[in-house]
Parts: structure tokens; sequence; C-alpha cells
């Protein structure tokens, strides 16, 4: 069936106007004033909203198995809460554990995501290093869509890898033309300050942002950064937290280093005195890594995003529920690490970036879903507004209003960070794959019809790499005789 918006104004990340939006078979056909609507088209007044691409969270891990437990939110209520907050894809995470065959967890990941009622994508991490891994992100990438591959630098003696194979894996990135991220905190140093802190008695959730302070994070983003620029690969820092690793991206960007830098919404709003709260599972819930930091370090975020130094917004979407976070009653390290955010994130920004003066609404399409079809290769079937381009659409409701809580959201765990914060900007309508799927606050979806949306990877430049692998890699010695021997 036809849908047309009528009634709206089309906003781009480059342009505004007023316009209607004709879709069928998933796919805008038109944009322009006054289109005909076709015989059985369902027809959506916009009643002047806004009408935006969807919104892309690149950050999020449904059903993550981690820390002892696994994450509450699965593929259908995770994607579902997404559409019902106006994001028509998430770029998910294929975590294998170290020794695991990348492919299998690929496919595992892949069988997990069938029940998603939302559009969906992978970035895989490399969690170990051989001739094998290096082989099978080959694959992926040839034949799986699979352009980003993520590194953890934090989570000592679980999934973090070490500086050799952050170079390794990033040279390979290179060749693939895929993007590499880290989650940049310096593991070694977390693990020294979790044992001191724990040696000293210090054992509940005000431990945890001790133990990650902002300084390991601006180092590991140094360090990340660097071996980036020997290698000549790009590099996507996620959730950055803090002044220091954004100063770091920003030294790099400004030195002609392509590096792209994520903010969680939740980091723009919450401080880290929320881990002083007498009552332990309170302060519990709001255990993440990174965690929460000082004031200041929102007003640098902000900064970061208008100047450009950040280009991403996400919420590294991770629930774990009050009986999952008592695990660490006795040991903070224990807290399973996440929060909730992918509901909220467009309407946490709108209101606090555009309805404050921060963002322009041309600003706000490119943070929350433009630029990240940019950076990770769906621009523009993702993240435009266009004949041609997928109809993955958002009507937004500049004026409307809600009280964030989890009694009312969508998402699949008892709390949220924003609980009783009033917003201002919320979506009024969904539209994914043609089909409305959010309309006056009740979701209409199905279980299993989101797709798996393949990134291709990017052109490569043979003869930088080639230069760079002279450097880089050693030279095989010749096993040729240069000249005959006569015995």
């Amino acid at each position: 069936m036809s849908l047309l918006i009528r009634g709206g104004t089309v906003v781009n990340a480059d342009y505004t106007t007023r316009a209607d939006v004709l879709c069928d078979g998933g796919v805008i056909q038109a944009v322009g004033p006054d289109l005909e609507a076709p015989a059985g088209a369902r027809v959506v007044d916009a009643g002047g909203a806004l009408v935006m691409p969807g919104g892309i969270d690149p950050h999020t891990h449904m059903e993550l198995p981690f820390m002892g437990t696994v994450a509450s939110e699965n593929f259908f209520t995770g994607t579902a809460a997404g559409l019902a907050g106006g994001n028509t894809l998430i770029i998910d995470f294929v975590i294998p554990q170290p020794q695991q065959s990348l492919l299998e967890a690929y496919e595992q990941w892949r069988r997990k995501a069938d029940k998603a009622c939302g559009d969906y994508t992978f970035h895989v991490a490399v969690t170990w290093w051989s001739d094998q891994v290096e082989e099978e992100m080959g694959v992926l990438a040839r034949e799986h869509g699979v352009n980003s591959f993520k590194h953890f630098m934090a989570y000592k003696n679980a999934i973090m890898v070490e500086d050799d194979v952050l170079m390794q894996s990033f040279r390979r990135c290179l060749e693939l033309g895929a993007m590499p991220t880290v989650h940049a905190e310096n593991g070694e140093v977390v693990y020294l300050m979790q044992k001191a802190l724990l040696e000293a008695g210090i054992t509940g959730p005000e431990a945890h942002p001790l133990s990650r302070p902002a300084e390991v994070e601006g180092e590991a983003a140094n360090r990340a950064i660097s071996i980036a620029g020997m290698v000549g690969a790009p590099l996507y820092v996620v959730h950055v937290s803090c002044k220091e690793a954004l100063e770091a991206i920003a030294r790099a960007r400004a030195a002609g280093q392509r590096v792209y830098g994520e903010v969680l919404a939740q980091h723009l709003v919450v401080d880290d005195s929320v881990y002083r709260n007498t009552d332990w599972a309170e302060a519990a819930a709001y255990v993440m890594s990174p965690p929460f930091r000082p004031k200041h370090h929102q007003d640098a975020l902000w900064a970061g995003l208008v100047n450009g130094t950040a280009q991403t917004t996400a919420t590294d979407h991770c629930c774990f529920c009050a009986d999952q976070k008592a695990m660490g009653r006795e040991d903070f390290t224990r807290i399973p690490n996440g929060t909730a955010g992918i509901e909220h994130r467009m309407s946490v920004l709108w209101s606090e970036g555009v309805r404050k003066g921060r963002l322009t609404p041309q600003e706000f399409v490119a943070l929350t879903s433009t630029n990240t079809a940019q950076i990770f290769n769906l621009y523009p079937q993702r993240g435009r507004v266009a004949p041609g381009c997928d109809a993955a659409l958002v009507v937004w409701d500049p004026n409307g209003t809600q009280t964030l809580s989890a009694k009312t959201h969508h998402q699949n765990v008892d709390f949220t960070v924003f609980e009783g914060m009033e917003v201002t900007g919320i979506p009024a309508v969904t539209v994914s794959d043609g089909k409305v799927v959010w309309e006056n606050g009740q979701l209409h979806v199905e279980e299993g019809v989101g797709r798996y949306i393949p990134r291709p990877t990017f052109p490569v430049v043979f003869d930088a790499i080639n230069i760079r692998n002279e450097v880089l890699r050693p030279r095989p010695v010749s096993r040729t005789p240069s000249h005959e021997v006569t015995p």
C-alpha cells in the first residue's frame, strides 16, 4: 500500500522545505508540494509537523551476554522501543568470545535478531587475533555487509585487546575499506584502580567512577588515535564521555586525521552525583562504562556536537534489571555495566539541544541519523528524505511533551536514567519500510519483520595501503637463490 505524508515540513541535514512525501514499496517515490494520493493510499496528516529521516542508533547491545548475565532487552522489544522513539535502524554488536570464530558469532547474532520488528545491522568485535580472524574479517566484509569492526580497550581478562591487536586489525580494516571503532578506556589502569578500591573497602557503586576517571578514557583515546594514524586508518571512537577524549579527537582532526566521535544521550544530561545516592540499588542502576562524569564534561560534549568534534549520538543501550545489578552488591566490579536509552535519545536531544538553542533542526537530523549513515556507508539509502531513499521516516512533533519514566516506556527494563525528565519534542508517527509502526502513542509492530541491512565497504586506495604496509609489515625473506649453484 502507498503512503502519503501530507502537510509537513521536510527536514534534512542540508535543507528544509515544506513538502509532502509519497512512499511505495518501502521506498520514497516523491517529495514535493501538493502530491496526489494514489488510489487506495494511506494518508497521514503531518499537520505542520516535521518529516525527518528515521533515527539511526549506531550503538546498541540487544540480548548481550555480559558479566555473568544476559541483557534483558531482546531484538524484538529493543527494536520496538526504538521505533516508539523514532529510530528506524540500530547498529548492534556481534561480540565473539576470545578464540571464537567471528563467523560463528555473527551467525549466532543473526539468529537472535530474527525476532526484530525494526531494521538492524551489525558491527563485529575483534576480541583476539590470528590468521583466521584476519581471513574472517574479509569474509564478513565481502559476503555479509559488515563494514565496521569494534575493539575493546577495556574489560581486562575478558574481551580487552592489546595494542598489537589494534595495530593488526586497524591495518586489516584499511585493506578492506572498513571502519575500525574503539571503546577507549585503559583497561590495565582500570583493573589496578578497581583492585585498590576494593582493598580499601570501597565496594559500592560510588567506586565505579573512581575506578574509571576521565584520564583513563583520554589516554586510551590518544593511544588508539595514534595507532590509527600510524596505520593510516580512519577511526570511530564510541561513547565519548569526557573533555579529555574530545580534545584528543579535536587534535587529530585539526592535523588532518579522519577520526569520528560518538556521544551518548545519557552523558549529555546525567552527571556523576547519581553514584552517591545512599540507596544502593538506585546508584547501581546508573553503572555503565564510561561512567557518568562531573557536570563540566557535559558542556564539553555539547560543544563537541556543535563544533563538529563529535558527529553522532547513540545510547549504548544495554539493559540490566535490578536483580541483575544486585549481582554486584558486595563488589562493584560485578555490577553489570549498562543503561537504557534507545526510546528516549531523540526526544532528549531535541528537548535539551534544539529547544535550548544549542542545535538547529538540521543539526539534529545530522546527529541522529545522517552522519551515522554517512560514516557507516548507508547514505543516502538512510539518513535522507528524498526520492529513491528508504521509506524510514519520523514525523516529529516539535511541541509535543512527555514525562519520561520506566512506568510508561517500552524498553524491557525496570529503570531509566531519564526518570521524571520532562521533554518537549516527540515522535508523532514512525514509518519503517513504508509502513506506519508508531502512531498516537501506539505501536503497530510484528515480530520478525525487521530487515538486516548490509553495509558495503568503502573504496580502497591501494597505493596508500601498500605504502603503509611497506613500513608496518616485515618484508618476507626470499627463498629463491640469486644464482645457480653447481655442486
